[in-house]
């Protein structure tokens, strides 16, 4: 094929891939299918492989980018993007319509009873508001310049947010180029778009995606996502835009940010605009006249949402014209123009069948409801939270009656109340006398509202210490999740910490369970075995000592430098002492907490086994000084770390210099010191060098750690 054929044909494949977008996307229908598109998609492929001087940034071709991101860089909103109020009355909603009114009668713009004028039931001139869902996904602004998407950000602190741009590029509902659409009545007037303009909108995940996610990570023997938003927030947190290719994420425009003033009159107009030219709106949206049209969409779509195959949990409603908008401002954290009716939690009513009691990893005991099966905000329902033993005497709750339980921002499940007592009752509900787990002696302190399981080798606190023992920010085991652990456990294969570190010399046994193939066998010993380096902090946050957090452990592991040290301590030296002239943090509680763990036999037993296993249990030794010499080069300098180094990881650099005395912190800023760069530094190193900040490569590093 010439290059001019060539180039004809990759223009063509590129409009028609976009058209069948905007049809999937914009009108909710499809010419072709899924088989075909993959078709289209492979054929323009193959042509820019071949003519690589046909290459283009909007290409359809390059919404996933190649590898990824060490970090995201910080931007800062043309606009800020704030937050907006919430509502749950019709009494609440009225009186936001008032002050909506009295701002703008204030300001001379409307009138009580002009002639002509629109008027709602209370006889006062109707306000054009406009209605539309609530989403409930995670908040983007997507940036065009001259048609051309530029950035995409979240919204972070409503000032500032991340660069997300790779990862938004990869939804194939956002344009990478603006379409003019074609002429014709009711469309030439969009011909045109703004030099800047800025889109906002919600990212979200269909409901039926989540399921194919969850199902798939079941398959895998990883743990499900909790729901659709925290999916989709995880998700555009990831550095690498194919994993998020992977997962189909759409996007929904609600709003502007920067845009010129003389574009649009209405917030209706410019949605008109904004599908005109490719970018998603929700169809369901509404132009009222007044807040009682308001109210009868709001009553209206509280009946429709339960049919959609996203998340909405309310309406929004904003006022149509944009010049009153402006004239109406906002308060330091909303605009005054604008509030959300939020809708009550769904409620369901059903059986009890039973209480059961759980055990955390710190051994807290709580009641779980045990439910006849019920259909609650689009999932089954078998089982939900009842708090504590307070909150069932406050309820009167017994097993046999029926419940009204509802979920808690519509993710946890919950018993509200009693909507029926049983015919004849059951007797009073009591706590447990013993652990339901090991039998072992509960306790309730005055002060608080939890039971308590006493003793740390309960085999359901090991569970759940284990799984928090191989997280990631403790010690970051990759294939040691929830559902591995009770695999694993179920097996007979871990019931301690240092059974961990064994599974090296049962590698026939794990083959033999399900979903437990040879790569995946491997991949899992080799990142417990990668574990063992953590150090001493890591394990001190890993081993759910309470009330020992990560910023504990690290101010513990800095000053005992090693396990030894630490169990040897008294209550009264593990608080008594200073950082960097400052108390350490570390109080009465803590210090107890800490010395109660390791003067107990479990303690000791969980200590020899680790050592036994071979894992670091020291902190990175400061270096020696004689007497009068000066203090560490790093004591008080302010650190940043960027790309990848051979010699580190970055939790284990991060670790060390800071037990030297240094700050490391995760932006660049003027109080930054020195900036530490390895292979492919991301945005930090032009940060860094724009402020004259001191730069060192993993060389300098290392000469001045040596």
């Amino acid at each position: 094929m010439s290059q001019d054929s060539a180039a004809d044909r990759v223009a063509s494949l590129r409009r028609e891939i976009e058209r069948h977008n905007q049809l999937y996307y914009i009108e909710a229908r499809s010419e072709i299918t899924d088989q075909a598109f993959d078709r289209l998609m492979h054929e323009l492929q193959e042509l820019e492989k071949a003519h690589p001087e046909l290459a283009s940034p909007d290409s359809p071709t390059q919404r996933v980018g190649g590898q990824p991101l060490d970090e995201f860089r910080t931007v800062t909103h043309a606009r800020p993007m704030m937050s907006i109020d919430n509502t749950y009355s019709r009494e609440e909603l009225l009186a936001w319509d008032q002050r909506v009114r009295k701002g703008l009668q204030q300001a001379g713009l409307l009138g009580t009873a002009p002639e002509g004028g629109l008027f709602d039931a209370t006889g006062l001139e109707a306000i054009k508001y406009i209605v539309e869902p609530k989403v409930d996904g995670v908040s983007a602004n997507l940036r065009y310049e001259a048609g051309r998407l530029v950035l995409g950000a979240t919204r972070g602190d409503g000032k500032q947010g991340d660069d997300i741009t790779a990862n938004l590029r990869t939804i194939r509902g956002i344009p990478l180029k603006l379409q003019a659409p074609p002429a014709g009545p009711g469309k030439s007037r969009w011909r045109e778009f703004p030099g800047v303009l800025e889109v906002r909108g919600e990212v979200y995940m269909t409901n039926q995606q989540f399921d194919r996610i969850n199902e798939a990570r079941a398959q895998a023997g990883e743990e499900a996502f909790a729901n659709p938003r925290n999916s989709t927030a995880g998700t555009l947190k990831l550095l690498d835009s194919r994993i998020v290719a992977r997962r189909h994420l759409r996007f929904i425009a609600h709003g502007l940010g920067e845009c010129p003033p003389e574009f649009f009159a209405t917030r209706s107009e410019s949605f008109e605009a904004i599908q005109a030219w490719g970018i998603p709106v929700n169809p369901a949206r509404q132009v009222c006249k007044g807040i009682d049209e308001v109210w009868h969409f709001i009553r209206d779509f509280e009946n429709k949402r339960a049919t959609l195959d996203y998340n909405v949990d309310g309406v929004v409603v904003k006022v149509d014209r944009l010049d009153w908008s402006q004239t109406l401002g906002a308060t330091s954290k909303s605009p005054r123009w604008c509030i959300a009716y939020k809708y009550a939690a769904e409620q369901a009513q059903t059986g009890l069948l039973g209480i059961t009691w759980q055990v955390g990893k710190l051994g807290t005991v709580t009641p779980v409801a045990e439910l006849e099966p019920a259909l609650l905000a689009g999932t089954t329902v078998k089982r939900a939270s009842l708090h504590n033993i307070d909150q069932i005497r406050r309820l009167d709750v017994r097993v046999g009656d029926t419940v009204t339980i509802e979920k808690a921002g519509e993710i946890i499940p919950q018993v509200v109340a009693v909507a029926s007592a049983a015919a004849r009752r059951t007797a009073a509900v009591e706590p447990p006398a013993k652990c339901p787990s090991c039998g072992g002696p509960v306790t309730r302190a005055p002060e608080e509202a939890a039971l308590r399981c006493t003793n740390p080798e309960c085999p359901a606190q090991i569970r759940e210490r284990l799984i928090w023992f191989a997280a990631r920010g403790q010690m970051d085991i990759e294939g040691l999740g929830e559902k591995s652990v009770n695999q694993l456990a179920d097996a007979g294969l871990l019931q301690s910490f240092g059974d961990i570190y064994r599974l090296k010399d049962h590698r026939t046994r794990l083959l033999e369970l399900e979903r437990m193939g040879a790569k995946k066998v491997d991949n899992l010993l080799e990142g417990i075995d990668a574990s063992k380096k953590r150090g001493l902090a890591r394990v001190l946050a890993g081993l759910g000592i309470r009330h020992v957090g990560g910023r504990a452990a690290q101010t513990l592991a800095a000053r005992f430098r090693d396990i030894q040290a630490l169990q040897a301590a008294t209550p009264e030296e593990l608080q008594d002492f200073q950082v960097e002239g400052k108390p350490s943090g570390i109080g009465p509680e803590i210090a107890a907490s800490v010395h109660a763990f390791f003067a107990s036999a479990a303690g000791r037993h969980v200590v020899q086994d680790l050592r036994a296993a071979g894992l670091d249990l020291t902190a990175p030794k400061a270096p020696q000084r004689a007497a009068g010499s000066p203090a560490s080069q790093w004591s008080g300098r302010t650190v940043v770390i960027t790309g990848t180094l051979e010699s580190f990881e970055r939790q284990e650099l991060k670790d060390k210099l800071e037990a030297l005395g240094a700050k490391v912190t995760d932006s660049v800023s003027k109080k930054t010191n020195v900036l530490i760069v390895g292979a492919a530094p991301g945005s930090k190193l032009d940060k860094a060098q724009s402020l004259g900040v001191e730069i060192w490569d993993e060389k300098r590093l290392l000469n001045e750690l040596s």
